[in-house]
């Protein structure tokens, strides 16, 4: 075990990690530690011994005493070691150790202790949502909820009769409003558990509604009906106001699990790209167990490398989310004598016909700053156009601040070089956006006077369902595995709120609802079927998704596609995994090969013969893989088949390359995504980074996620436009995880002048170095 830490020149302290290396009498430390800092935290100890469910698959002797008595020992020696510790939970269904807070310096003590496998950091989880827009019982209207139909829930109920009856679909969460009268039958005497309070009421917390959305995504049964209607329901509060921990999560997982449910949904997450994470682990060993885990990918798309644990999980879905089919608008914008904005492009929209009301109209525009709520205090947007910069807080929330102002429309422009997303549909009011010199060029007209704005909205085309720019990417590190492993609808769902309301929501959140209640149908239809199999049967039947332009989308975005409920239902022939990553190939001479197999089950009562191919995209002759031309497989049977895969990684290009595996049948064909990696995967250094505060004297706060160890961060200014203004410091090296620095800057910062600037970080590991923008600040 070697633990890192450094102090730098500058009298900050680095935070330190020793993740991945451990010996045979120190326990593994994962995530990054300040061992300076007197700070209590809360960390997941895992022992040695392995949980019930891990001995049981593992063909290993395990019992509930043994667990016990292994954490009493355990919690003797912390408690002789650190006597001010406090153990918060224990756990030995799935994850087999306790939940401890203690003081951040002293964690690295416990890897010295006997029976300790690794420790964990209790990280935060979040809802993976955005903003909602209320809808009252008043208003709602059962055309809202067109998600479920999208996907071929309806045609389940009304054509197969399935329903999700007898199936039931753990909600673990914010609480769900089980008085809602949308959900009130799918809950019976028992309704589950609060881990935030620590009683047995599962109520959606106050001003929480999150948990509630997303169960009646799943089993509505009333003025909406969710994807498995008369499926039945318990609520695991494991998220308050703030978001929730890892301790409470692990504790809902495995309480879910003990309670007999058959589904679970995780609408939650964070941003560490890690399978080997105590939530992960709990996930995969659910799914061992025979329940279907189902968990959000995450909204930190567009980018690959995204995902974010327990989205990170080898066996549980991860979902996606996508946007279905919409209008597509071309717009212009003229201001005062004709000036002209070339970059102007419809952004988002609620409704077409809010879009086209603005069409040859002419408005009074007003600058909204940033548009946060605060911006708009003392500056009148009754019935104009508010124009809006990027930065600070979500597109979304822009246009909803305008919309509470009193704002028609929007017109936000960039903060930076480059065009910004499209958030279609889902603004609150129609929105158009601009690159960074035609935003310039409005407030130079506004500040000469020339307040006016003309629109030109023309209908272009339709486009069909599309991933969502949110939507986080995979692959998964470690595992190289593409994630999601499917997407569904995640944007503009209408569901339940508490209060006997609804509301429209936006995120993965409500992606992953769409696959737990698809779940709970084909487990009615199949109710001795493994996770596996349903696993398999979203996945393969999921079709492909293209974007506006009508190119397919990669792996690492869309998964296998957008699930398809009656297909899965109606399967005859699963193949799973239902994707598959080949690994990292990285021999730089000669042919490097690897062993690899997917198992076919044929579903049906008849034996088929199935022709087999293999295509790695790209890849030349360079790329080989082995394996039968075809396949017989009797009446509900199974059968593996072996590949040989063979890279001549010197001869192409690092990075990687997709395929597909095809198995097909006359008019049955299969398709299963495949991936692998040529030399080193070009896994950023940088997860996320972001300023927290830039005080007069010119000390910038900031904070960094690393997705691994790196050598050095080199800190600069920089212009808004990107022009570089002067070097900073360095900091480093730094281990993988989080961190919080402080950066003196106060002999550059009193020299610049009053404008916008950005903080810069030069990241390098061995011969690779990235550039990243950590964040924006002005100086007034």
């Amino acid at each position: 075990m070697i633990m890192v830490l450094v102090l730098l020149a500058s009298g900050f302290t680095q935070t330190g990690q020793a993740s991945g290396q451990k010996s045979e009498s120190l326990g593994e430390l994962k995530g990054s530690y300040d061992f300076n800092s007197s700070e209590e935290i809360t960390v997941m100890v895992q022992l040695d011994e392995p949980s019930i469910t891990e001995a049981k698959h593992k063909g290993v002797a395990q019992s509930e005493a043994n667990l016990k008595k292994s954490r009493e020992q355990l919690k003797s020696d912390i408690a002789a070691l650190i006597p001010d510790s406090e153990v918060e939970r224990e756990y030995d269904h799935l994850f087999s150790g306790i939940a401890l807070t203690l003081s951040e310096k002293e964690v690295l003590q416990l890897t010295e202790l006997d029976g300790v496998q690794a420790v964990y950091p209790s990280v935060t989880y979040q809802a993976t949502e955005f903003s909602p827009e209320e809808i009252s019982n008043e208003e709602f209207s059962p055309e809202m909820m067109d998600s479920a139909p999208f996907i071929g829930a309806d045609e389940a109920w009304e054509s197969l009769g399935i329903t999700g009856e007898g199936v039931t679909v753990a909600i673990i969460d914010t609480g769900v409003d089980y008085t809602h009268p949308d959900l009130a039958h799918a809950f019976g005497d028992y309704k589950g558990y609060d881990f935030v309070d620590n009683n047995d009421d599962p109520q959606e917390g106050e001003g929480q509604y999150h948990g509630t959305h997303v169960a009646g995504t799943v089993a509505a049964n009333g003025n909406i009906k969710g994807v498995a209607p008369d499926a039945s329901l318990l609520g695991y509060r494991v998220l308050g106001p703030q978001g929730g921990t890892t301790a409470d999560v692990v504790a809902g997982i495995e309480l879910a699990v003990k309670d007999g449910a058959d589904v679970m949904n995780l609408s939650l997450g964070n941003t560490v790209n890690d399978p080997d994470w105590a939530t992960s682990i709990a996930l995969d060993w659910a799914m061992a167990e025979g329940v279907v885990a189902v968990t959000s990918n995450g909204n930190s798309g567009p980018d690959n490398w995204t995902v974010g644990s327990p989205g990170t999980s080898r066996e549980a879905i991860s979902v996606g989310a996508t946007q279905l089919p919409y209008n597509l608008y071309e717009a212009d914008l003229f201001t005062s004598d004709g000036v002209e904005y070339p970059t102007a492009k419809v952004m988002g929209f609620d409704e077409d016909e809010e879009l086209l009301a603005l069409d040859g109209e002419t408005y009074e525009f007003v600058d909204a700053g940033l548009g946060r709520v605060g911006d708009f205090d003392g500056v009148n947007v009754e019935g104009k156009i508010a124009l809006i910069k990027r930065g600070e807080i979500a597109f979304v929330d822009k246009a909803e601040n305008a919309a509470a102002a009193g704002a028609v429309g929007a017109v936000i422009y960039n903060n930076t070089e480059g065009e910004m997303p499209f958030v279609i549909p889902g603004m609150a009011v129609p929105t158009l956006k601009l690159d960074d010199v035609d935003g310039q060029k409005m407030v130079e007209e506004l500040e000469t006077g020339n307040n006016e704005v003309t629109f030109d909205i023309q209908f272009d085309r339709e486009v069909g369902e599309t991933v969502a720019d949110f939507s986080s990417r995979g692959p998964a590190y470690a595992t190289w595995m593409i994630k999601p492993d499917v997407s569904a609808p995640g944007v503009d769902i209408v569901s339940t709120f508490p209060g006997e309301s609804y509301a429209s929501l936006q995120g993965t959140s409500m992606s992953a609802p769409h696959v737990a209640g698809a779940a709970a149908l084909l487990l009615e239809k199949n109710p001795n079927w493994g996770t596996d199999k349903v696993k398999a049967a979203l996945m393969n039947t999921a079709e492909s998704i293209y974007d506006e332009n009508g190119n397919v989308y990669p792996f690492n975005t869309q998964g296998a596609g957008s699930i398809r409920v009656v297909e899965a239902l109606t399967a005859e022939t699963l193949v799973s995994p239902g994707s598959y990553s080949f690994g990292v190939f990285d021999k730089e001479k000669g042919r490097q090969t690897e062993r690899q197999h997917f198992e076919v089950m044929n579903l049906s009562d008849e034996r088929k013969r199935y022709s087999i191919d293999v295509d790695i995209y790209d890849g030349d002759n360079h790329i080989r893989v082995n394996t039968s031309n075809n396949l017989n497989v009797k009446a509900g049977g199974s059968q593996k088949v072996n590949m040989n895969v063979q890279v001549n990684a010197g001869a192409l290009e690092p990075g990687y390359y997709e395929g597909m595996i095809t198995l097909s049948r006359g008019n049955e064909v299969i398709e299963v995504p495949t991936i692998l990696f040529v030399m080193d995967p070009d896994y950023p250094h940088l997860s996320y980074g972001g300023i927290t505060s830039v005080t007069e004297d010119g000390n910038i706060e900031f904070y960094m996620n690393l997705n691994r160890d790196v050598d050095y961060a080199e800190m600069y200014i920089f212009t808004a436009g990107f022009a570089p203004v002067a070097y900073v410091d360095t900091f480093g090296p730094l281990s993988q995880g989080d961190h919080d620095l402080t950066l003196d800057a106060s002999g550059v910062y009193n020299n610049l002048d009053a404008g916008d600037y950005a903080l810069v970080a030069f990241i390098g590991k061995g011969d690779a170095e990235e550039g990243f923008v950590i964040g924006n600040f002005t100086k007034e």
